[in-house]
């Protein structure tokens, strides 16, 4: 523990120096401005004339561009934010005092005052004066943390925890603690989600979604806050805004090449179709290796996106399109100790960087099951597919501003598929000779028709047990692993119509906003699971567990052409989805540097599910075990109607002492009702889960640098705690343990930046958190007081990382070297805390020169090859840990790796 605290009290030292570059500054003063919405350069000019600020700014940076109305008190550098908000434009102050309208630089460097936020609020603000949780990175804040994937990004934020082990996509990311994968984080672009929901059938809105290229302009990141209001099920919003065109044509190209077998290859380009219409189109295609051996391409696949916009005047009209195609594969859990001497290593069988039980053993997989007509039916599939997602979307958005009103519609429709493969982890691997003797009695009974059973012995599937294989001359283990072909078909179309009036009153000013939110979905799945019998060692080969007589003669098989059981889990099902939500928010600016805001959102679901009646049966093959449990379709069907609701409302607060020092607070509460996938199952949840969330926060900015301290509280009660368990037994995995209780976290969350000079910066975050469970009950009789104070699964109570940067010119050449630090604290991988996953600490670096439109970049992460451990083994660990008090089975982090990009821009 004393580690812990070291490494958070040096994040912490270097993140609280962000606060102490400046002094309390003089009170800026006040002016009261009467500025309709109207181009840009006119708004400046009634700014100037209001303020008797000297104001100086070229009519080509400004045309093209339309300023909001501003009514109401305000300081000139508060105002001016306003009026340049969603701009690609800054003011700064010459020696005379003049004020300069000139174009913002996407530099490496960090947020500003300046940096304009769009999400979580009715208009377009300076992050310095909302009073919530927000990060914006920049493509050129983004291309500096060259994140392996998107968690891996989001991991550079306070407040979010992730564990980006899984690959390319559908990695988890938790918020504030909370006790959900996801952390109800929902991904947007441009202000709607690509499909309503966070979690689809084994894929999810977010990372497996969305992917960052040179077409996002930038990535903003409400944590808490406003949340719930803007977005269904939310406690924190990820907003991709896309690069759209403008008068000057522009462009960006850049390959990234990497030691894992990466070639990628991303584009973009923009400009005008006319006066007054823009376009921007742009993607990547690429293809990786991977990250661990699997003895087969990984990441096949690309995107492309594109919109064209158009200036109406008083607003913007904008139609855009995307594109994926793209194939990921998944690391799962690997075990990396003997469980029955965790002092021995399992590494030189299943490295512990790149080693995986995905296997070319998997590249031909047939699973036979009975269909509801009783026709036997064989899906023949291939791990290497991975998670392949292909979907298209449309969407159009309308802005417009009509002196005080401002008018708003988004309208979005997705759809596409889904195919799903991949190897589970299930059961620790176990000792063979063990394993054996666990089945010995019933080889012996099932096949003593065909002679007396004398032993079982291993051997190399589909080889008639004819090429024996002996565990013992490696580890003398055995071990299973769940093959999973998944099929999904969806679409989702989504809404959002809103209308905002600012007006002042006699105390001060209300921009008040309304709207309304509407979505209608359909999800049609289908899941085959098969459970098989492998060695420990990494690219696994199957095995057969033959039974033998005296003479060496083959009598039966506990396993089927290495299956330990055939079909083992199996299900079918479809939902059609809607729903409607109403939403208003009030932003009531008192005074000029105290606002108070609050909103509130009502949801209607409406779920219609029909799913497929399983049962097990005895598929009757004499001379194999693995038949005997195996699942089939019925041919009866179950039907279930749902109707949720929902109601999400918030509170806030902000007051700025002055330009450069304020304070924010916000109380909020979120309901997220049970997904439409539970009407379609034999026994559908109607647990609505609830969370009270308050915040408190302090924030200075100056110049260059910044800090916010944000402190939290989170209640959920109800929380449901559900999950799908596995049997050894059976093999089936579709059996859920209920857990209903209440949870709790209170932390800090830390994010700041200090540059002292010019050429050194030092960013980074901190958090630290104390997530624990509360009285969870299950149906099982669990003693629910065994979980009170415990630590939430999975979840850290330390997580941050320290980011030093130093600039420097070389001639004609800019130069920028940055590191990274990382450190996550000691985690669990049960309820109980019985099993730990051990703290872990990364160090990467990187380099960059800039020379003309040129660019290239060296990075390299983990440099020190840290060993580090994620997720555990979920699908058996959750209630008993894993018979240890460390970890013997995990996701670890990846090894040392490098990448080069190099691009250019015109």
């Amino acid at each position: 523990m004393v580690g812990n605290w070291r490494s958070a009290l040096l994040i912490a030292t270097a993140l609280t120096a962000c606060g102490t570059t400046g002094a309390m500054g003089a009170t800026e003063p006040v002016y009261q401005f009467d500025i309709q919405a109207q181009p840009l350069s006119q708004a400046l000019t009634e700014f100037s004339q209001a303020s008797a600020q000297q104001i100086i700014y070229s009519e080509d940076l400004t045309k093209g561009h339309t300023a909001p109305a501003l009514r109401g008190n305000y300081t000139a550098g508060k105002a001016l934010g306003v009026l340049l908000a969603g701009t690609d434009l800054k003011s700064e102050p010459s020696a005379s005092g003049v004020l300069m309208i000139q174009k913002r630089e996407t530099s490496g460097s960090a947020e500003t005052p300046e940096t304009v936020i769009v999400t979580g609020t009715a208009r377009a603000e300076r992050r310095f004066d909302v009073d919530y949780a927000v990060n914006s990175l920049s493509q050129d804040q983004v291309a500096k943390l060259a994140p392996i994937n998107y968690a891996d990004m989001l991991g550079m934020l306070p407040g979010i925890q992730v564990e980006a082990t899984g690959g390319e996509v559908q990695n988890i990311t938790r918020v504030r603690g909370i006790p959900d994968d996801r952390g109800y984080l929902v991904f947007q672009q441009d202000g709607l989600p690509f499909f309503q929901e966070i979690d689809g059938y084994f894929f999810n809105s977010g990372d497996g979604m969305n992917r960052y290229d040179l077409m996002t302009e930038r990535v903003e990141v409400v944590r808490g806050g406003p949340s719930a209001i803007y977005a269904s099920d939310a406690a924190a919003i990820a907003n991709n805004i896309t690069v759209t065109g403008s008068d000057k044509s522009r462009g960006k190209g850049q390959v990234t090449l990497g030691d894992s077998g990466l070639y990628r290859l991303d584009g973009m380009q923009s400009g005008a179709l006319t006066d007054n219409t823009h376009y921007a189109i742009g993607g990547f295609i690429r293809y990786n290796s991977g990250y661990r051996d699997n003895g087969f391409p990984t990441d096949k696949g690309g995107q492309l996106r594109a919109n064209i916009t158009r200036d109406l005047g008083n607003g913007t009209l904008k139609v855009s399109a995307t594109y994926l195609n793209d194939h990921n594969v998944f690391y799962l859990p690997i075990p990396i100790a003997d469980p029955n001497n965790p002092s021995v290593s399992l590494d030189k069988y299943i490295n512990y960087f790149s080693g995986t039980m995905n296997s070319p053993a998997f590249r031909n997989v047939t699973i036979s099951y009975q269909d509801g007509n009783g026709v036997t039916r064989s899906l023949n599939r291939d791990l290497s597919n991975g998670r392949h997602i292909t979907f298209g979307n449309l969407a159009a958005s309308y802005e417009g501003n009509f002196n005080d009103w401002l008018v708003s519609f988004k309208a979005g429709y997705t759809v596409g598929k889904l195919d799903f493969d991949a190897l589970y982890s299930t059961t620790n691997p176990y000792d063979a000779n063990a394993f054996e003797a666990n089945f010995l009695p019933r080889a012996q009974a099932a096949f003593a028709s065909q002679g007396s059973v004398a032993r079982l012995g291993f051997a190399l599937a589909g080889t008639n047990g004819s090429v024996p294989y002996d565990p013992y001359t490696a580890s003398g283990l055995v071990m299973q692993a769940q093959y999973r072909a998944i099929t999904s078909n969806f679409y989702s179309g989504q809404s959002d119509l809103s209308v905002g009036h600012k007006f002042e009153t006699g105390f001060g000013s209300h921009d008040i906003k309304v709207g309304v939110y509407d979505a209608v979905w359909h999800l049609a799945n289908f899941k085959a699971y098969q459970v098989y019998l492998i060695e420990v060692a990494g690219k696994p080969r199957t095995l057969d567990l033959a039974a033998y007589s005296a003479n060496g003669s083959v009598l039966g098989y506990v396993t089927d052409h290495g299956a330990l059981n055939d079909a083992s889990t199996l299900a079918s099902g479809k939902t059609d989805a809607s729903m409607i939500a109403l939403y208003a928010n009030d932003t009531w600016d008192v005074f000029s540097n105290l606002r108070l805001d609050a909103g509130i959102r009502q949801e209607w679901y409406n779920y219609n599910g029909v799913g497929a009646d399983v049962a097990s049966q005895n598929r009757g093959n004499a001379l194999t075990l693995a038949d005997d449990s195996s699942r089939y379709f019925t041919g009866a069907s179950y039907a279930h109607t749902m109707k949720p609701k929902a109601t999400n409302w918030t509170v806030g607060l902000n007051y700025d002492f002055n330009a450069n020092f304020g304070t924010y607070g916000r109380a909020s509460h979120t309901e997220v009702p049970p997904s439409s996938g539970e009407a379609y199952s034999d026994d559908p949840s109607t647990t609505i889960t609830k969370a009270n969330q308050y915040e408190f926060g302090v924030k200075a900015a100056f110049e260059r640098s910044y800090l916010y301290v944000t402190g939290f509280y989170t209640k959920f009660d109800p929380l449901d705690a559900s999950f799908t368990a596995y049997n050894p037994q059976t093999g089936r995995n579709d059996q859920t343990e209920d857990f209903i209780g209440t949870a709790t976290v209170m932390g800090v969350e830390i994010d700041g930046n200090y540059s002292p000079l010019s050429w050194l910066s030092f960013a980074g975050s901190l958090t630290i958190n104390d997530p624990q469970y509360q009285d969870l009950f299950n149906n099982a009789g669990a003693d629910p007081h065994a979980v009170n104070g415990k630590q939430i699964v999975r979840e850290p109570k330390i997580f941050g990382n320290i980011r030093p940067t130093v600039n420097f010119d070389w001639g004609n050449n800019q130069f920028e070297i940055y590191g990274r630090y990382e450190y996550t604290s000691k985690r669990y991988v049960d309820y109980f805390n019985q099993t730990a996953l051990p703290s872990y600490d990364t160090i990467g670096a990187g380099i960059t020169a800039t020379h003309g439109d040129w660019k290239i970049q060296l990075v390299g992460d983990n440099l020190a090859n840290a060993h580090g451990l994620t997720e555990g083994n979920p699908r058996t660990d959750v209630l008993s840990g894993q018979g240890n008090k460390t970890a013997v089975y995990g996701r670890p982090i990846f090894g040392r790796s490098f990448r080069l990009i190099v691009g250019t821009s015109w």
